[in-house]
């Protein structure tokens, strides 16, 4: 494990594995640097791979209060590390972030997307204003596993699959994580596409989402690529919004090879 010092001086831990041009992997909610290491590995051969861990999560600090900016900052800086520019894939919240990053002139040479859940209708996601305040106000108080509920809730999962959840290993590392769900919903947003921030992005980008995922999803990545000017759009045929390492890391691969 590396670590690199972000701008306002909060460590953020990175992972560092292969050898060939930099790639930096971006995680969506609850995601640390180990959700990314199988498509790291499938990577590795061709490209030196940056996994890291945003700010709140892992080994990384944590510094109040939170700004979009700073997240925008930590990327930076594991751009920095990596040599100054790098080839960058974010997932879901986190393809979100790097979409803001390029619009906001990070040195990013070519940017991959996976389902950023932006919503494409004539207004913000409904119910959004709600969900940010009864998410607030549940983080404040201490009540992680709600806050979690409310999260994977507000995704579609039904209520019987969260009940099932909580009877798993992994909702104990989910309620460690409920804290950042409030930096990954400042990150969307209200949920509505980012049309003037797309627009502003001047890199070479690819959106992809997954031929079995819902078709908002789809909608949503064909409107975002429409939005930047230089970017196209691909389904990844019988793949979720948890894509298979081995499906991504081929079209990863073509892309950023190209």
């Amino acid at each position: 494990m590396n670590t690199v010092t972000s701008h306002d001086g909060t460590s953020i831990a990175v992972d560092r594995s292969g050898q060939g041009p930099a790639v930096i992997l971006v995680g969506g909610a609850f995601n640390t640097r180990s959700s990314a290491a199988p498509l790291a590995e499938l990577l590795a051969p061709r490209f030196t791979v940056f996994t890291y861990d945003r700010r709140g999560r892992g080994d990384s600090g944590d510094t109040a209060p939170y700004a979009v900016a700073r997240e925008i900052e930590d990327l930076d800086a594991v751009i920095q590390l990596a040599g100054g520019s790098a080839l960058v894939y974010g997932h879901s919240s986190g393809a979100a972030l790097a979409l803001d990053a390029a619009a906001a002139g990070s040195s990013i040479s070519r940017l991959a997307l996976y389902e950023p859940p932006f919503v494409v209708t004539d207004g913000p996601r409904e119910g959004s204003t709600e969900y940010t305040t009864r998410l607030g106000e549940l983080v404040s108080a201490g009540h992680r596993a709600e806050a979690v509920a409310l999260f994977l809730s507000s995704t579609g999962l039904s209520a019987e699959a969260i009940t099932r959840m909580r009877a798993t290993p992994v909702w104990t590392d989910l309620e460690e994580l409920a804290h950042t769900l409030l930096y990954d919903n400042a990150v969307m947003g209200d949920g509505s596409l980012p049309t003037d921030r797309a627009a502003a992005v001047a890199v070479s980008t690819l959106v992809l989402a997954g031929g079995a995922s819902p078709a908002w999803a789809r909608e949503s990545a064909q409107a975002l690529a429409e939005a930047v000017p230089s970017a196209r759009q691909r389904t990844l045929e019988n793949q979720t919004h948890d894509a298979e390492p081995a499906a991504l890391a081929t079209v990863l691969t073509e892309f950023f090879a190209g």
